[in-house]
């Protein structure tokens, strides 16, 4: 993968993490809809804040693998 097309995904994550944690997408997520971000058989059950929470925390995580991919070319490969 190249470095434009692993950048625009990142940016695009980013994107939508801003919109979960900030821009009140975590209150849309509520309920049945949290399966789609969270894969667990109970976040229904989590509130807002749990599911933003949740989302910041894979967005950490992105951010260190993203930072990786920049330098070791090689971790790029394993997204696909």
């Amino acid at each position: 993968m190249n470095v434009a097309l692993w950048l625009l995904l990142y940016v695009s994550n980013t994107a939508f993490v801003f919109w979960v944690v900030w821009g009140g997408g975590a209150v849309w997520f509520e309920g049945w809809r949290s399966l789609a971000i969270v894969d667990w058989l109970f976040a229904y059950r989590w509130n807002s804040e749990q599911i933003a929470l949740y989302t910041l925390i894979c967005w950490v995580g992105h951010t260190v693998w993203f930072m990786v991919g920049l330098f070791v070319p090689e971790a790029r490969a394993l997204y696909w």
